[in-house]
């Protein structure tokens, strides 16, 4: 009979689920997700699911009970590792801008790969979250949708806010510590990676609007940090986390 036409083939649906599981267990689904499968995708006892849990292992999950607000999936089967996530490892420490823009910066750096993003609280930050206003909560939310949205088989943190100092001190985590810095050398991306030598593993650090002080760029090279520049002309903050994100994606060759 062959393959249906691609008008007639079906997605199969992907959810994330907490914890580690195995095949022939069952994982629950429930809230906004449960919500979905019921009343949007109108599933039924014996549709199939994709299901990915804390491990980033995925399966294939067959509905078998389905309730108003919990719907029950058995891990029929183990599917091969996916290859969506690639080899570079980006932590984006992003200093929290104005109004909507932190949404903005991750949803689409979570498009683009990065596996951890921290709101960075620092000197020149306007826009510093309240511990009940909400924004973190939204931002992991903002995370889980894009990754869905684009087939990544984890989703990234989002971590609590932080100051410069405890950034700075993930540094020990990763091989190379870029801080974007308007007043770098403007050279050649590639030419400063190269002298730099970075490896898999790179925090990066983007100031908020106004960007970062002399005096937080001095502390952060003295922590052995690399200041490096995008070029002569100054980008927003939020074009610039995701310019310097996804070339440096395509320079590893992953985009």
């Amino acid at each position: 009979m062959g393959e249906p036409p691609l008008s007639r083939r079906r997605a199969v649906n992907r959810f994330f689920v907490d914890g580690a599981f195995e095949v022939g267990q069952r994982a629950t689904l429930a809230g906004a997700d449960a919500r979905k499968l019921t009343a949007v995708l109108r599933a039924v006892a014996g549709d199939r699911v994709e299901i990915l849990d804390g491990r980033s292992s995925r399966f294939m999950g067959i509905v078998r009970d389905v309730g108003r607000d919990r719907v029950e999936v058995e891990l029929a089967a183990l599917l091969d590792e996916d290859q969506r996530e690639g080899s570079l490892a980006i932590t984006l420490a992003q200093g929290i801008p104005k109004g909507q823009k932190m949404d903005f910066v991750v949803e689409k750096a979570v498009e683009l790969g990065v596996q951890r993003i921290v709101p960075l609280v620092s000197e020149r930050t306007i826009a510093r979250p309240e511990g009940r206003d909400g924004k973190v909560e939204r931002w992991r939310r903002l995370a889980k949708g894009a990754a869905l949205q684009c087939g990544r088989a984890r989703i990234p943190e989002i971590t609590a806010p932080m100051d410069l100092d405890a950034v700075l001190a993930l540094g020990t985590a990763h091989d190379a510590v870029l801080m974007l810095w308007e007043l770098a050398e403007p050279k050649p991306l590639r030419e400063q990676l190269d002298e730099i030598g970075a490896g898999c593993r790179l925090l990066v650090i983007v100031g908020p609007e106004g960007g970062l002080s002399q005096r937080e760029a001095e502390q952060a090279r003295a922590a052995g940090a690399h200041l490096i520049s995008l070029g002569r002309r100054i980008l927003r903050t939020e074009t610039a986390a995701l310019v310097l994100t996804a070339a440096l994606h395509a320079l590893r060759g992953e985009l």
